[in-house]
This record gives C-alpha cells, sequence and structure tokens, in this order.
C-alpha cells in the first residue's frame, strides 16, 4: 500500500527524518526549457517504508537516437502514454511534503519545476543532492557520478538510465551513509546541505522559502537597508540557501550571512537577462561585497596605427574617445591604463616583439632595446628583423583580443525564456514582453556601453543563444557576416 504525505507524520525527533522521495526522470536532452520528460520515477522512504511510483510520459517531443540508445526509451514506447500535464496532479501528490532527493539535483528538480510551471503550478520542494551528500561524506572519493558511487559502495543495479533504477540507487546509496555514519551524523550533514536558514539571526526560513527558484538576481542588504551582495542564478532561492549552507563551514560567507538583514529578489526570463541585470544592479547600487563588476570610469583599448615608416604601433584609446562597437581595429577593452599596459608587455614577451616599436620604452634610435639585450626581443628595432614581420607578428598576437565591430545596421532581439533582450552596438537597450514594445525600445539612441555587459552578450551572441537573435525589421544585416564574430 502507497503511504500519501497526509499519512505521514513530519514531527521528527533528533535522528527521525522527514519523508525522503528520490527522484530520477529520463528525458529527451539536457535544457529543460526546450527538451521534455519521457519517464519519472519515485522511491519514497518514509519511517523506513519504502514505496515506489513509475510512469513513462509521452514528451510529445521528438527523443534524438543518442538519447534512445542511453535509456532504451524509443518514440512507440511513449506513444499512448499519459503526457505531464494529465499526470501533473499525480506526480505533485507523490512528491508534497517530501525532501526532493535527486542525482545532480538541479537536472531533475529543474525539468520538473519547469514543467509544472507550464502548467502554472508552483512546485517548492526542500532540494537534496546525492552529489553534494557524497562530496561531503565520502570526500576521499575522487569523483562523484552515479557510476562511480554504484563501483564504490557495491550497489545493486536493475535498470541503470531508467527512472524508478536510478531512483532506486539513490534509496540504496541512502542505506550506505545510514549503515556507515549513523542516523544523527547523517541529519546533520542533510541539515547542513539543505541550508537551514534557523542560525541566522536576521533572517527568516519563510523569507528563503518565498524566493522562487527561478532565474533572476537577489540583494543581500545590511542594517539601514544598505545593498551588501548582489548575485544572480537560473535558480534563485537554491543560490541564496548554498550561501547560508557555507556560512557553516567559510569565513567569508558566514561574515556576510550574519550581516544580512533583508533579501529581496527580480525575476528574470533566463539565464541571460540575470547575467545583463546583475551587471546593471551592481553598478547602480554598489554593493560592498561585489568588487569585480563595478563600473571602471577609465575604460581603454588599444588601436594599431600606421606611422610614416611603416611601423605599426598600439596607442591607447581612454574612455573619452572610446566607442567599441562602432570602431574598427580595436583590441583588448580594459578597465584602466596599468592593466593595458601590463596586457601589452605580456604581449611582447610572449612573441618576442620589440617593447620600444611598441611605445612601453623609450631607446635611442638605432640602439637596441632591453629585451633584445636578454634576447626576449629578436632585434627589429636594429633591423635584425623587418617592420613588415614585426607587424605581422604583432596584428597575430592582438587579432584574439580584437573588439568586433556591430555586425548589424541596428538594433537586435535575443530571446531569452519568455523575454526578449533588446541589444545594439553590443549595448542592452532593454527587455520586451511584445514585439510593439521591442520595436520601441530599438529606437532608443541612449547607447551605455558596459565592458561586462559586452563580454555577457558577445559569448551569448557567438555561443549558446546564437540561433536565437532576431533581427529587427529596422535593421538590416551590415557587411560584417555575424558568423566573422569570435
Amino acid at each position: 500500500m502507497q503511504l500519501s504525505p497526509r499519512d505521514i507524520s513530519m514531527k521528527s525527533t533528533k535522528t527521525e527524518f522527514p519523508v525522503l522521495a528520490f527522484v530520477d526522470i529520463e528525458t529527451t536532452g539536457g535544457n529543460f526549457e526546450r527538451d521534455r520528460i519521457t519517464e519519472i520515477g519515485i522511491k519514497t522512504l518514509a519511517h523506513g517504508q519504502e514505496t515506489a511510483w513509475e510512469s513513462l510520459v509521452d514528451p510529445q517531443a521528438f527523443i534524438p537516437q543518442n538519447i534512445q540508445r542511453l535509456t532504451g526509451i524509443t518514440p512507440e514506447m511513449v506513444a499512448g502514454q499519459p503526457p505531464f500535464d494529465e499526470l501533473a496532479l499525480q506526480i505533485k501528490r507523490e512528491l508534497e511534503g517530501k525532501i526532493f532527493v535527486a542525482h545532480n539535483a538541479r537536472f531533475d528538480y529543474g525539468f520538473i519545476k519547469a514543467s509544472f510551471k507550464r502548467l502554472g503550478m508552483d512546485f517548492r520542494p526542500k532540494v537534496l543532492c546525492t552529489v553534494k551528500l557524497s562530496r561531503l561524506l565520502f570526500p576521499q572519493q575522487a569523483r562523484h557520478n552515479l557510476d562511480t558511487i554504484v563501483a564504490a559502495h557495491g550497489l545493486t543495479v536493475s535498470a541503470r538510465h531508467r527512472a524508478l533504477g536510478d531512483a532506486d540507487l539513490l534509496l540504496q546509496f541512502w542505506r550506505v551513509c545510514e549503515n556507515t555514519f549513523g542516523q544523527a551524523r547523517l541529519l546533520e550533514a542533510v541539515n547542513q546541505l539543505l541550508g537551514s536558514v534557523s542560525l541566522l539571526p536576521n533572517i527568516s526560513q519563510s523569507v528563503v522559502d518565498a524566493i522562487p527558484d527561478s532565474p533572476g538576481c537577489y540583494i543581500f542588504y545590511g542594517e539601514h537597508h544598505a545593498p551588501l551582495y548582489i548575485g544572480k542564478s537560473i535558480s534563485m532561492r537554491s543560490r541564496v540557501m548554498s550561501h547560508f549552507q557555507s556560512a557553516l563551514t567559510v569565513r567569508k560567507e558566514m561574515k556576510l550571512s550574519q550581516q544580512v538583514h533583508h533579501i529581496e529578489w527580480i525575476e528574470t526570463g533566463g539565464e541571460l537577462s540575470a547575467l545583463i541585470l546583475e551587471a546593471k544592479l551592481i553598478k547602480e547600487r554598489m554593493p560592498s561585497a561585489n568588487i569585480k563588476l563595478r563600473r571602471s570610469k577609465d575604460l581603454c583599448a588599444w588601436q594599431l596605427s600606421e606611422e610614416p615608416s611603416g611601423l605599426q604601433r598600439p596607442t591607447l584609446i581612454t574612455h573619452k574617445h572610446l566607442q567599441p562597437g562602432f570602431q574598427d581595429n580595436l583590441y583588448g577593452l580594459f578597465p584602466n591604463k596599468k592593466e593595458a599596459l601590463g596586457y601589452l608587455a605580456a604581449v611582447a614577451k610572449k612573441y618576442q616583439l620589440c617593447e620600444a616599436l611598441m611605445g612601453l620604452e623609450k631607446v635611442e634610435e638605432g640602439k637596441p632595446c632591453f629585451g633584445y639585450q636578454v634576447k626576449q626581443c629578436q632585434g627589429a628595432c636594429i633591423g635584425k628583423v623587418s617592420l613588415a614581420v614585426h607587424n605581422l607578428k604583432l596584428q597575430t598576437s592582438l587579432q584574439l583580443y580584437k573588439v568586433p565591430i556591430w555586425p548589424f545596421e541596428g538594433a537586435v532581439a535575443i530571446k531569452d525564456g519568455h523575454s526578449m533582450l533588446v541589444i545594439n552596438k553590443w549595448c542592452y537597450l532593454g527587455t520586451a514582453n511584445d514585439h510593439d514594445e521591442m520595436e520601441d525600445i530599438a529606437r532608443s539612441e541612449d547607447f551605455d556601453f558596459d565592458l561586462d555587459i559586452y563580454k555577457v552578450v558577445k559569448k551569448a551572441m557567438t555561443g549558446s543563444h546564437k540561433s536565437s537573435v532576431l533581427k529587427l525589421a529596422n535593421s538590416r544585416r551590415a557587411t560584417v557576416p555575424f558568423d566573422a564574430i569570435d
């Protein structure tokens, strides 16, 4: 007979655990926004009694061949099975009031939460990751993937890469932990990983429970509402909890946690939006614990200019004359002159270029530079290497750090979750929720270049979000090919 959460008392003694749901899912892929669940298996442990629930799920989506080979789940097997929306209430009953236990829990929890969210259903269990549990209790073990745990502890495999079979492996691992460490030590480990915040003087558990486990930014405030720290995550509540978990062992996190008096959060459409929002909020609110993403007033870059002799010499373009996205022949982007000079000196040393010809050292004309005397320059300063060769080596060494001009005439939009981010000249203009709003934002001429946002946008447009870039109606493709951005 399967136990219902209503039948189980959640009151626990010092060594009595609440109800645990060991969960595993199989899916059509690794992206919980795009891919879908094909199978769910749940093993429940309540006061020593085990029950099981499983179901195949019609993903209503294509199952790639490599996934079919891995799981053995074929389109024929899921055809005619109930889709997630028909199983949702039953699945929620199976998990309600229990600690959600999974291996690499972000994956399983992320998929199930996203599936509930598409149906307008809230799902916020306490989540325990057995990867983290294994790392905590068995630190001498080199790896903590499920296959390693199976081998290390002699677990019995019934159906690897099938949902209920893998859920059973997690239950077996739990039994190993109980037998090895005892219930008291295991409960202590679970409380540490669940990140109980009752130890914090100014924040209640209910405040953390209210934070959505979705993409966005969270803000820690101290006394008098002074911002202490701003962070981002695709799972905000889990990330906030991790700060408090670390406070038990990490001095820096402990000090921060003791100062927190208030927490705010802002949900975003996806991870890209959260990254951009984090960079903007840090510069606007200047939290005391965030240093790296603060605004640089001395942004600069190198630009190659050709002298009458034919020598190409790096010239430092300071923030007053810097227009990234508009200017060609820019290299680097540095927060200050010191870092720009340090970078150029490192390039000269690595490629045995002449620091005198690069403007980093003053020498009399025709005299060798210091680098040549210590065999770090190949002699372009005294004609042993031609200027053409020196120029080519310099261009090659800087190419990796070239700042690409904007490859479109006008703004584009990048789809991120349910939102569209409007970008122009590598600058973030705003977030739109419909087409009219998107076109209105795109007409903005208020370009505010931010180095951190530029890095985020460039990486997204050439990687994870490359296929999500939408050219707007008033934006024609420029002569620079988009694929040329690197």
